[in-house]
């Protein structure tokens, strides 16, 4: 029988996720539009999204912060153009995006000592492996395989190296210690429900020495130069954007900055995220035809929430037919409109991806649930 119950809010996209509860276009009244962001008022604006942010996250007062181009990829790629190739490098990739990097880092970069740890979609790269004495690259969260790293306890205080962490779909919804990170990259889309197109990044001391005492060997376009005749441009950590960011943008985050500081700050934010993967966490336990990719349980991801079929049914077609079913169930949910964007990423393994993060009802989460089962006995009686 078909579920008589919809979830009240079908967003359960991984990005842009899902507008915070109660959202509407007046949260955007207040924006700059027509105005340069170069102005007083709108470098204000820009500046309190650096100081509601460090705020929210607790990041460390010694810490640099900036609001750079290009979401959490221009960050991230921001940060290895400009700081890689000092010494060794460590490059961990469980998944799509930690691939991205790795492949960043031999193909573009070139960089001449480089490991790759990797491990295939639903396991982690062995963590004792990693070689602090080097620096190190590495998702904190696997968005497309849904595989997070347990904790932060592999992180050597007296390590050698920078840590340079893409946690783009981890901040605002994991514990992400920043003082065991060097370089932290994450964009608003993400768990905060923000529009796309601006990351954000955090440097440590360790990190600014770094970007001040070495010249990378290779060209820099404009939108990657943090520094200038070996100083650190201090205009980027002040609200002065490299590019010209969209200010209703800006405003958006800030309404959902506010909120998230409304509700009990971060503790809460990482609670609702965490209350999303028990929700379903419970479903999976009760039903047969699905598991979660991630294998271990310490390791499943409480935003990018990635799941296989495991009926035999499913597993008796070919990964073409696979792919095919499991697209299927999304475009059939989509046409109900009971959940949009749950497809799994292209390049990973058939399946669906729901995601917690903590712009998402719980009860929205629980609602779905049964449509999941009605598709999928749907698609395989078809």
């Amino acid at each position: 029988m078909k579920p008589a119950q919809h979830p009240a809010r079908p967003h359960f996209s991984s990005g842009p996720c899902a507008k915070r509860p109660g959202w509407s276009l007046a949260a955007l009244e207040q924006a700059l539009v027509g105005r340069s962001h170069r102005s007083g008022p709108a470098k204000g604006r820009l500046q309190s999204v650096i100081n509601e942010s460090r705020a929210l996250l607790g990041i460390p007062d010694d810490y640099r912060l900036a609001i750079v181009p290009a979401s959490d990829t221009g960050a991230f790629e921001m940060a290895m153009w400009s700081i890689l190739g000092a010494r060794g490098v460590d490059v961990l990739a469980w998944e799509s995006f930690g691939r991205g990097w790795l492949t960043d880092a031999e193909k573009q970069l070139a960089l001449e000592d480089l490991r790759g740890l990797t491990a295939d979609y639903g396991e982690l790269p062995d963590l004792a492996q990693v070689d602090f004495r080097r620096d190190v690259v590495f998702t904190w969260n696997g968005t497309t395989s849904g595989v997070r790293v347990p904790d932060a306890n592999w992180i050597p205080d007296d390590r050698e190296g920078l840590a340079l962490c893409d946690a783009t779909s981890a901040v605002f919804a994991m514990p992400v210690p920043f003082e065991k990170l060097d370089v932290v990259t994450w964009s608003w889309q993400k768990v905060l429900g923000g529009e796309a197109a601006h990351g954000m990044l955090a440097l440590s001391p360790r990190a600014v020495e770094r970007l001040e005492s070495f010249a990378p060997p290779r060209p820099l376009p404009k939108i990657f130069r943090m520094t200038k005749n070996g100083e650190l441009i201090e205009g980027l950590f002040e609200g002065a954007t490299i590019n010209t960011p969209s200010m209703i943008a800006v405003e958006d985050v800030l309404d959902a900055l506010a909120w998230a500081q409304e509700i009990g700050g971060l503790p809460a934010l990482i609670e609702r995220s965490e209350a999303n993967l028990a929700c379903v966490a419970e479903w999976v336990a009760r039903t047969a035809w699905v598991d979660f990719l991630a294998a271990d349980p310490r390791t499943r991801s409480c935003t990018s929430i990635c799941l296989q079929i495991v009926d035999p049914w499913f597993l008796d077609q070919s990964q073409e037919e696979r792919t095919s079913a499991a697209k299927k169930i999304g475009s059939l949910l989509d046409s109900e409109n009971v959940a949009f964007d749950i497809n799994a990423y292209k390049e990973a393994p058939p399946g669906l991806r729901v995601w917690g993060g903590a712009t998402v009802e719980t009860e929205d989460l629980a609602a779905l649930l049964p449509w999941l089962d009605w598709a999928f006995e749907r698609i395989r009686g078809a």
